[in-house]
């Protein structure tokens, strides 16, 4: 079945907004079969848990199982291939993220051209990221870091989810900003990282609010800023930096003649 990008939006917006009856009606135009969400991280990354939040609501809705798939590696370029090669019929889904913008720039070349292969479906969450350090990490304010990291040069890492990931790109942004060395350590996704960051092996993390927060609320980490201009309803004592991390769902779209696949 060639599902337009068109009907598929009707279809997900109404089903919010129908009764049980009218659902099962949608239901029978599409899904007809279960739909996969490609979440191009590993399990505990911030598109991973967004997904695994947003499948059973969809499956509630429109009546089909929708079945989440971890696929990590390269940056998400691996999980955003399986859906550029999936059959564009509105059964493969990608739960994309900052780094499919920052893959445009920071690879030469890639099997896909994002913005050609892959349609838009809908906005889902804008959140920011939070600054996080070690509690063993004598400091308490953005400035304090700087300072102690100018005063012990070599000594503190930074964590990211991989290389080339947001959360690798604002470690490095905040280190030509602040004029400090900080040493990069990527792991394999957001939990491995958070593993280590409560571990005391790596010292700082720019995070998601997903994978952040509840250590925060906690106590086992500590919040020095979160990156938006203005400061986020979830943790409204922590002081701003900068940027945002976006999260979208996305499908392939059909080919057409404006839309050679």
């Amino acid at each position: 079945m060639k599902l337009p990008r068109r009907q598929f939006l009707h279809l997900a917006a109404s089903a919010a907004a129908l009764p049980a009856a009218s659902r099962i009606a949608w239901a029978q135009t599409y899904p007809t079969r279960p739909v996969r969400i490609i979440a191009p991280t590993a399990p505990g990354g911030a598109p991973d848990i967004l997904a695994r939040l947003i499948g059973p609501w969809l499956s509630e809705r429109l009546g089909q199982q929708f079945i989440i798939e971890n696929r990590p590696g390269s940056g998400n370029n691996i999980g955003t291939e399986v859906v550029v090669r999936a059959p564009p019929d509105g059964y493969t889904l990608l739960m994309v993220s900052s780094s499919n913008a920052i893959n445009a720039t920071l690879y030469d070349k890639l099997n896909f051209v994002f913005l050609r292969d892959i349609a838009a479906i809908a906005g889902i969450i804008s959140l920011p990221f939070v600054m996080v350090v070690n509690p063993s990490v004598p400091a308490k304010t953005v400035p304090e870091l700087t300072a102690y990291a100018k005063a012990n040069p070599g000594k503190i890492s930074f964590g990211s989810p991989g290389i080339g990931t947001p959360g690798h790109v604002a470690g490095e942004l905040f280190k030509m900003l602040a004029g400090i060395e900080m040493i990069h350590v990527p792991y394999r996704g957001g939990g491995a990282v958070m593993s280590d960051l409560l571990g005391g092996q790596v010292q700082v993390l720019f995070g998601s609010t997903s994978l952040t927060v509840e250590q925060i609320r906690a106590g086992k980490l500590r919040a020095l800023a979160v990156t938006s201009a203005i400061r986020w309803e979830g943790l409204p004592d922590i002081p701003t930096v900068r940027p945002r991390l976006r999260s979208q769902l996305y499908i392939r779209p059909r080919c057409t003649a404006e839309n050679a696949c």
